[in-house]
């Protein structure tokens, strides 16, 4: 997730597909040998295809952790919450995906709990795969195990589910491989299970019983999400310990608790005969509702319900040295307080080295995440902020164990700063998240968010890799921080393609590929090689739902998603264009009622008007783009439609177990006789032909249901089920094939026993399957669509793995040319074009006349996410003003906490009251004290979660002022 958006949203996303695995004995058998695929017959053909992906250059998502091989130079992986794993190509600088071959039916492989590579044998890789731990799949978690850097791997269930997108991911690594005796691993699980070993380079496994904590910490009881055990999180081996063949004595982990009192890393001297917490080590605890900490911090539960510390990361230098990150949340999107600690065994003490210390109560509003050792240097390590949201994320590096620290950026005279650091973002450029205009103190392009994996090559003290909640950065230059230099950051993501796709659209003109993806946003891809120069930032930059184009005026698009409808003014959910992408403006309204998601959305074949299916909310048409919705009569809420690709008149749409239709624009519906479909709620897909009207392919359904392709040439008043297609998910059209006058079909489907991708070149009579073992590329069932100008291509989307694009073995790769699009005049927009909005949004002002002091003032919303907004109040004053009282009243909503106040001059009390519905900020000018004449001055109020977005409508300001003998009050809301 990603600050711009609501990241989470997206990484709960549900997955069709899902696979049951029986729960095994407490020692585990032997493994299964390569990927798994269903047992049944092969299907009656195959075909060859060269797959790549299409290139977006930054991620996209969540990258947890980096992890280097202490042994062998330049051998590094990459673990990603939902997108798989990869392995770095020095060679060219890039990443490979090492769970491409991973199948539909193991889909929860995909999200990847930790990894470990072998300090003795550098072959060895394992990794630790399971996405959810709830009921959101049925898998186990399964322990891969490669001999050959993750070229080929064999597996191993384990007797529970595993977590790689659930709270606290980026906390680990929980994987661990023994220095001294690599045949020993440990791995810390979640859900009260405890810790684990393997003494058979993890062919079995056993659990570790004599281990005392199973880490309980929870983030929200009873959640089906926020409510499972974070579990035990970190295992660090101490080398020195022991000798090359022998067990390591010295192994320290690390455990999610944060109970009052509770100790939560343990330590074993004799390789985990027996484990005991360490003395001295910090601890929390809870009087009443305050919460005190070893070092001095402190809070009330009432704006910040954790009750202590867990420990995030827990590495070991070269020295022997033990430094462990706490955050008082298990992140990686919370976290209002935290501290850095050292321990060092010779002398058995604990020392806070915090660069700002939870004690700290005015400057530390986030957590410490990262951890990064330089193990050339004793004492040297780099710590990252999880989450200072705004303006930016923090690094923090110190060359002497903690006594003295550099941060990577510095207040100068607000709003400036000081940077000590260049960032380079031209692998994708996309990353600034269309915030081409930035204003200070956020940049267009920040250093990070949710930084929590972080690592110094242990060959290079210069290099540096982290990850963050949108691409993973990198630097070759970083001791110069240690001199006053600049630090060269880099957007180091390339072959790393972590995106959800939502949807797809290959148009007959313009760009070969358009998208929708969760978390950021989509692109028009002009070139599949190459990253996109923007993503859609219009009307914003986030989650998008579904796209479209009119089919005989491809300049024409359409794309949904879901904005922010309390924001002030709203963030409206539609965005058009009549260039063919090139530029969007957005929809001046949304439909009453949309609130959860931006569902489907289809565009008449002139682009005449639109046809949008949110979730929970009325299926209705706009003909003056966004401007206007009007109800659609008849079609149930929640249906999903399409448009008919000749017939500008005619729409489609499914819900509730049958097939509607249009004749009129939209305006209408009326539901035919068709049967045999499937049944109310199953998940369906619509689409229509091109170049044949009222013919219609359905796919969707659920496993016991009716499931599979239906085919209608009729407008939908009979459907005809393909009996060679057991199952299916999407269906999408591509060029014809030579010597055929109808288009290719493409779809992610279970034909002749085998789920793959397959092709059709005679309307569904035959398939052909067109992918292998070794592309699979797990969920396939969001989107997929061929491309009418290339024969044999096909696009796909995927839950992680990005977009995947193939073509015929040997074919040529260059597109045909791209034809204009001239059968429609393209008419002018009916609306103003909205600007780009920016990542973080610039103030939006709500002005209030000035008083007769000369004293004017306006409510600023500086920054405004679910995780940390600022509200300011600012004003100018002509004279000085000699008396003064501000007050900013938050509304309290789920999630929503104090998290500071400052102002930009002095002679000010601040106070703060939280009576639980509110949070009422208020600045009193000194008695004796004057403001000096000025502008924009600024009284910010901040407040920070994992809650409700703000301003809300119940959010307030008012300035009484003083001036020039005169008394004047102003207010208003945000």
């Amino acid at each position: 997730m990603t600050e711009q958006s609501t990241h989470a949203s997206r990484r709960r996303r549900w997955i069709l597909l899902a696979m049951s695995l029986a729960l095994m004995a407490m020692t585990l058998a032997p493994a299964i040998v390569g990927p798994l695929r269903s047992a049944s017959a092969a299907p009656a053909a195959a075909q060859a295809y060269t797959w790549k992906n299409v290139v977006t250059g930054g991620g996209g998502g969540f990258v947890p952790d980096i992890i280097f091989n202490a042994k062998q130079k330049d051998l590094i992986y990459a673990r990603t919450d939902i997108g798989g794993a990869y392995r770095w190509n020095p060679a060219t600088s890039s990443w490979t995906q090492l769970l491409n071959w991973v199948g539909p039916d193991q889909w929860n492989m995909t999200g990847v709990e930790s990894i470990a590579t072998d300090p003795v044998d550098p072959n060895r890789l394992y990794i630790a795969t399971g996405t959810y731990t709830n009921d959101w799949t049925s898998m186990n978690g399964v322990m891969l195990r490669s001999t050959d850097q993750g070229n080929t791997f064999q597996q191993t269930p384990m007797p529970f589910k595993m977590g790689g997108n659930m709270p606290g991911r980026g906390m680990g690594e929980r994987l661990a491989i023994d220095p001294n005796k690599n045949s020993i691993l440990y791995f810390g699980a979640r859900s009260g299970n405890g810790l684990w070993k393997s003494t058979d380079f993890g062919v079995t496994w056993s659990k570790v019983t004599n281990f005392p904590d199973t880490g309980p910490f929870v983030e929200k009881a009873g959640d089906s999400y926020l409510g499972d055990p974070v579990g035990v999180v970190w295992v660090t081996f101490d080398p020195v310990s022991s000798t090359p063949g022998n067990a390591t004595k010295t192994i320290y982990v690390g455990v999610a608790d944060n109970r009052s009192g509770a100790n939560n890393i343990y330590r074993s001297t004799d390789g985990g005969a027996t484990w005991a917490p360490i003395p001295g080590e910090p601890t929390c605890s809870v009087n009443g509702t305050t919460v005190n900490c070893t070092g001095g911090a402190t809070w009330n539960t009432g704006s910040n319900a954790t009750t202590g510390y867990l420990p995030h990361q827990g590495k070991l230098d070269s020295a022997g040295t033990l430094y462990v990150t706490y955050s008082d949340w298990e992140g990686p999107y919370n976290g209002g307080h935290g501290d850095v600690w050292k321990f060092v065994p010779s002398t058995s003490t604990w020392t806070k080295i915090s660069p700002v210390p939870g004690s700290d109560a005015a400057n530390d509003y986030f957590g410490y995440g990262g951890l990064g050792v330089d193990m050339q240097h004793p004492g040297t390590i780099v710590v990252a902020s999880v989450n200072s949201w705004w303006p930016d994320g923090i690094l923090f590096r110190t060359t002497d164990g903690g006594t003295t620290w550099k941060r990577i950026w510095d207040w100068a005279s607000y709003p400036s700063r000081t940077l000590h650091y260049t960032i380079d973002v031209s692998n994708a450029p996309w990353l600034n998240f269309g915030n081409t205009a930035p204003v200070d103190p956020v940049p267009a392009v920040k250093i990070g968010w949710m930084m929590e994996g972080l690592n110094i090559d242990p060959f290079n003290s210069n290099r540096m890799f982290y990850g963050t909640g949108a691409t993973v950065f990198s630097t070759t230059n970083l001791t110069v921080w240690d001199s006053g230099g600049q630090v060269a950051l880099k957007s180091t993501a390339m072959g790393i393609e972590e995106e959800a796709v939502t949807g797809l659209i290959s148009p007959p003109a313009n760009a070969h590929l358009y998208s929708t993806v969760g978390d950021v946003s989509g692109w028009r891809h002009d070139d599949l090689t190459k990253s996109p120069a923007a993503m859609y930032s219009i009307p914003y930059a986030g989650s998008y739902a579904a796209i479209d184009y009119a089919e005989l005026n491809p300049n024409f698009l359409v794309r949904v998603g879901y904005g922010n409808p309390s924001a002030s003014p709203a963030v409206t959910s539609s965005a058009f264009s009549f260039d063919g992408g090139s530029s969007w403006f957005a929809g001046n309204k949304d439909i009453p009622g949309l609130s959860t998601n931006g569902g489907t959305v289809a565009a008449a074949a002139d682009a005449s008007r639109v046809l949008w299916a949110p979730k929970n909310a009325p299926v209705s048409y706009s003909t003056d783009n966004g401007n206007t919705w009007i109800a659609s009569a008849n079609i149930p809420q929640n249906a999903v439609v399409a448009s008919d690709r000749v017939n500008p008149k005619k729409f489609y749409g499914y819900g509730q177990g049958k097939f509607w239709i249009s004749t009129d624009g939209g305006a209408t519906f009326t539901a035919t006789s068709a049967t045999g479909l499937p049944q109310a709620n199953d998940p369906v897909e619509v689409k229509a032909v091109p170049g044949h009207e009222g013919d219609i392919w359905i796919v969707g359904g659920s496993t016991g249901n009716a499931y599979g392709i239906w085919h209608s040439t009729n407008n939908g008043s009979s459907f005809t089920k393909l009996s060679n297609v057991t199952a299916a998910d999407t269906i999408g059209f591509g060029m014809a094939a030579p010597g055929q006058s109808y288009m290719a079909l493409y779809a992610s489907a279970i034909i002749g026993g085998v789920h793959g991708i397959f092709r059709s070149d005679d309307a569904g009579a035959n398939w052909i399957r067109i992918n292998d073992d070794q592309h699979q590329f797990a969920s396939t069932n969001s989107a997929i669509t061929g491309d009418p100008r290339v024969y044999g291509r096909v696009y796909i989307g995927t839950n992680g793995l990005g977009i995947v694009y193939g073509d015929i073995a040997g074919a040529p790769s260059t597109p045909t040319p791209s034809p204009s699009a001239t059968t429609v005049v393209t008419p002018s927009p009916t609306v103003t074009p909205t600007a780009t909005r920016t990542p973080t949004p610039t103030p939006t002002a709500t002005p209030t006349p000035g008083g007769g002091n000369g004293v004017t003032a306006s409510g600023v919303v500086a920054s405004s996410s679910p995780w940390f907004t600022e509200e300011n109040v600012k004003f100018s004053n002509a004279s000085s003003i000699t008396a003064m009282t501000i007050t900013i009243t938050v509304q309290k909503t789920a999630g929503v906490a104090y998290n500071g106040m400052y102002t930009t001059f002095g002679g000010i009390t601040t106070t703060h009251v939280d009576n639980g519905s509110t949070i009422t900020y208020t600045y009193t000018l000194n008695s004796g004290q004057t403001i000096a004449p000025g502008t924009n001055q600024i009284s910010a109020a901040q407040f920070s979660g994992n809650g409700t977005t703000h301003a809300t409508a119940g959010d307030l300001w008012s300035i009484t002022t003083t001036s020039g003998g005169k008394t004047s009050t102003a207010s208003g809301h945000f």
